[in-house]
């Protein structure tokens, strides 16, 4: 079967996050001083082949770990979805 998956990689919340603090400050600059505290991260999707919903779960989480994301400084979440 094949599935989709979502995942999103953020900085983790306690280590300085600079893209997202540029953001920050610039939106009073246009008009928007209410947003504050923006964070910046990644959205990825991918397909991939698998005889179930766990074993593509699984195939998912090895690739955030081992390429996708840097553990040391980000985190990840996902959801997959039947294609």
């Amino acid at each position: 079967m094949k599935y989709i998956a979502e995942i999103n990689i953020m900085p983790l919340k306690s280590l300085l996050d600079p893209q997202g603090k540029a953001v920050s400050s610039s939106m009073s600059n246009i008009g928007l001083s209410e947003i504050e505290n923006v964070r910046i991260g990644k959205h990825i999707t991918l397909e991939i082949e698998a005889e179930n919903k766990n074993s593509a779960s699984e195939k998912v989480k090895e690739a955030c770990e081992k390429m996708l994301c840097n553990q040391i400084m980000e985190s990840f979440v996902f959801k997959i979805e039947e294609k």
